[in-house]
């Protein structure tokens, strides 16, 4: 099947390169074009505060080879606070994405991620590794490095996994900002829609995320790592040529079974110890408590050493690589998360200061619409009846804005909001309206769906 998949991955991406104007890579980009700015939130305040600078992606141009990403960094979904006492926030990084649009399998030496950033969600924020910089210190017996303060130097040994150690810094959409660097280092779909949810952040601050798991459809592209593959969601076709149904694409990487740390799954030989595991510092508290289980041809929904594998998706019908943003059967995340430990590609993606070659500017309409798929189950209002908020939530990735009026009985119009592209939730404050029945009505390019809500004070 590799290899069947793999010539196919060769005139997948040839067809899509004569075709540039309708290739994923080009064509997958959340592109603001209404103006929507970033907003975000201040410990001990849930109204968000609206920025200066744009949202999601500005631009995307390509040439013969290469698509150049323009984008700020920064979300269209509110982001912050950051509890863990993160003085940073979020702002615009003036980032261009320099992406080959045909990415090439490296033959060679693997190249690891690394610190920092080492993709791109479709709205522009930066995806990061495991790692939050931090490893553990023998000589001292404490952990060194990355945020922890006095700065120290860790041994590089037994390296802090940040989804596990950081979770009460990352707001409702699980990021957090380095500096400036609003990133990700797992799925961006909020903690609350989680199976089993693992952080109240989202009960405090009404934001939401890039997307909604759903486990009845292949998930969209949400980014592109740094060797130019693309990345999927956590669900998939079961079988690499699309067939087998929609099943959660699984990480072949599990717990070690070890109670002290000086030995690496990779080796029997003595290394540097960490800590013993324990209630502080737990199995999957560093990336080194993780082993790598290959998996058979029976269970091809197990992801190789890369967290991908090659496969037919919905954007690439004759098959490509990918990678996907694993989590478990609760859906909270699972390591590696969603690229890693090493590139299944050349890294050649780059940030650029200015495109110095002739390029063609993309203006066509994004691959997903709400308008070409059954409202009825692609919106979920809650609740309802409702005493204080109306949410509207989508289980789509939203290519585009929607608007969206709440009206009463006569059918006058009581409020207007936009529920914007890159975003899951949009809602309505009622706590100011008379109880009774009302019309919710989304409105998609001019196609319209109505929902009777009931409000009750």
């Amino acid at each position: 099947m590799k290899t069947k998949i793999t010539s196919l991955l060769g005139a997948s991406i040839i067809a899509s390169t004569s075709l540039a104007q309708v290739s994923p890579v080009i064509s997958s980009w959340l592109r603001n074009t209404t103006g929507i700015t970033g907003r975000h939130y201040v410990s001990g305040n849930s109204t968000p505060i609206n920025d200066s600078y744009l949202a999601n992606v500005q631009s995307v141009k390509y040439s013969t080879n290469f698509v150049y990403v323009s984008c700020t960094g920064i979300p269209s979904y509110v982001i912050g606070p950051y509890l863990d006492g993160n003085p940073n926030q979020g702002g615009n990084n003036s980032n261009i994405y320099k992406i080959p649009l045909v990415p090439v399998a490296n033959t060679g030496s693997l190249s690891p991620t690394t610190g920092g950033t080492i993709g791109v969600f479709i709205n522009g924020v930066s995806l990061f590794d495991y790692r939050d910089g931090v490893s553990w210190k023998s000589s001292t017996s404490s952990l060194c490095g990355g945020p922890i303060m006095p700065p120290c130097t860790g041994d590089g040994v037994w390296n802090r996994d940040a989804v596990v150690a950081e979770r009460a810094g990352f707001d409702c959409a699980k990021g957090h900002p380095a500096m400036t660097n609003y990133h990700h280092h797992q799925n961006p779909s909020a903690f609350n829609l989680d199976l089993t949810v693992i952080s109240s952040i989202c009960n405090l601050y009404a934001s939401d995320a890039l997307y909604v798991i759903n486990s009845s459809v292949h998930s969209p592209i949400i980014g592109y790592a740094y060797d130019g593959f693309p990345i999927y969601g956590a669900y998939g076709y079961k079988n690499a040529d699309g067939s087998g149904g929609i099943v959660r694409m699984k990480s072949s990487f599990s717990l070690r079974s070890i109670t002290t740390r000086n030995t690496l799954y990779t080796s029997t030989a003595t290394v540097t110890p960490g800590p013993a595991v324990s209630t502080t510092y737990p199995l999957g508290y560093f990336k080194e408590d993780y082993q790598y289980v290959p998996t058979t041809t029976l269970t091809p929904d197990y992801l190789d050493i890369h967290n991908g594998r090659f496969c037919v998706t919905p954007e690439y019908p004759l098959g490509t690589y990918c990678y996907f943003a694993t989590v478990d059967a609760n859906h909270n995340s699972a390591y590696p998360y969603v690229v890693g430990p090493t590139f299944y590609g050349v890294k050649n993606v780059s940030k650029v200061t200015s495109i110095t070659e002739t390029t063609t500017t993309y203006t066509g309409s994004a691959t997903t619409s709400l308008q070409t798929i059954n409202l009825d189950a692609a919106i979920n209002i809650y609740p309802n009846p409702s005493a204080d908020l109306i949410m509207i939530q989508s289980k789509e990735l939203l290519s585009h804005d929607l608007k969206v009026e709440l009206s009463n009985l006569t059918g006058q119009i009581v409020a207007k909001k936009d529920f914007y592209q890159g975003s899951t939730i949009c809602y309505f404050e009622t706590t100011g309206l008379y109880n009774g029945t009302y019309f919710l009505t989304i409105i998609d390019n001019g196609i319209k769906k109505s929902f009777k809500v009931i409000i009750n004070n």
